[in-house]
């Protein structure tokens, strides 16, 4: 089976006073129907820089996509014109943001809003696709949805934000969705929801996910895949079971041990020593070497390529780990 989305390669640079910096590097992943990856690391290490890259966001002053590719259903969207990709952008591939009261315009209401999306990839008249709205924001199980089409974002809560913009995503029925970090700063309960909704859509429409999230539980719960991102590339990626039974990659078990658990007042969390490298100058060779207690000579030569494991997981180390992962923990 051909994948849907296939990312072959992909770097992305931004342009700084110092210099270039990359903030992705031969990135490369496939994504089928149906399925969901997760994608997983530190702050800065080039996840919500991906999905931006993807749909071609960036703004071209400071950034540019210098090569790869990312075919969708196998047109590669680096060659489409600008008319070409705003076509692909809702209908094709959608995005949920961050931060739904930065995405969301506070001087227009929820509805005209989503009615704005489909007249515009859809040619609906205003009755239409108020009509569409209305239906839109039910799916997401927005209560008094009529009325809450004449409402601001400021006016609902931020669950009905995110859930408004899960609704946008979805107004077009897109092969792809992008959701970068649609939890954040939602309470649990809330968090349960949003992802519970976005899984029943995807197996009502077999939509393919790519989830960006800081939570290791919310990957091993709702993702088929992860993809554990450092320094602007990928050091593993395989199936979720696997790489969160066997996690082999040093710095995939430093992302483990150092989640809260039951029981983790019997020791302390551990923690990841030192800072992520700078974009603007990595060292030779392994990204993660100046934070790896299993790092040698070969690590400091050359960068570890990610090569297929007897777990059919990808694996970018030269000196994979296989004790138990109970054993990284730190004792009282």
């Amino acid at each position: 089976m051909n994948p849907l989305l296939d990312v072959r390669n992909l770097t992305t640079v931004f342009k700084t006073a110092q210099g270039p910096a990359r903030a992705i590097e031969h990135l490369s992943f496939s994504l089928n129907r149906g399925r969901t990856l997760g994608i997983v690391g530190e702050s800065g290490c080039g996840k919500s820089v991906t999905a931006l890259s993807l749909l071609r966001l960036l703004d071209p002053a400071i950034a540019r996509v210098e090569s790869g590719q990312v075919l969708l259903d196998g047109v590669d969207l680096m060659s489409l014109d600008k008319r070409a990709m705003r076509r692909v952008r809702g209908r094709e591939m959608a995005m949920i943001f961050q931060e739904p009261m930065t995405s969301l315009n506070p001087v227009f209401t929820i509805g005209f809003q989503i009615a704005e999306v489909l007249k515009i990839h859809c040619g609906m008249d205003t009755r239409a696709a108020r009509d569409r709205a209305v239906e839109l924001l039910e799916k997401v199980c927005i209560p008094g949805a009529s009325q809450r089409l004449g409402e601001y974002p400021h006016q609902l809560s931020g669950g009905m934000r995110q859930r408004v913009m899960v609704a946008m995503a979805l107004a077009l029925d897109p092969k792809v969705l992008l959701a970068d970090e649609p939890t954040t700063a939602l309470d649990v309960t809330i968090q349960a929801q949003i992802l519970a909704l976005m899984t029943r859509l995807q197996q009502e429409q077999g939509t393919a996910i790519v989830l960006i999230t800081h939570d290791l539980g919310v990957v091993a719960q709702f993702c088929d895949d992860v993809m554990v991102m450092y320094g602007g590339r990928a050091v593993e990626l395989g199936p979720v079971a696997s790489i969160f039974a066997e996690p082999r990659h040093p710095y995939t078990r430093g992302l483990m041990v150092s989640r809260p658990h039951l029981g983790s007042r019997l020791r302390r969390l551990a923690t990841i020593e030192g800072t992520v490298p700078s974009l603007l100058q990595f060292p030779q060779g392994c990204r993660f070497q100046d934070r790896c207690r299993y790092a040698k000579d070969d690590c400091k030569a050359v960068e570890p390529k990610l090569l297929v494991d007897a777990r059919r997981v990808q694996i970018a180390c030269y000196h994979p780990v296989l004790d138990p992962l109970e054993d990284e923990g730190v004792r009282d």
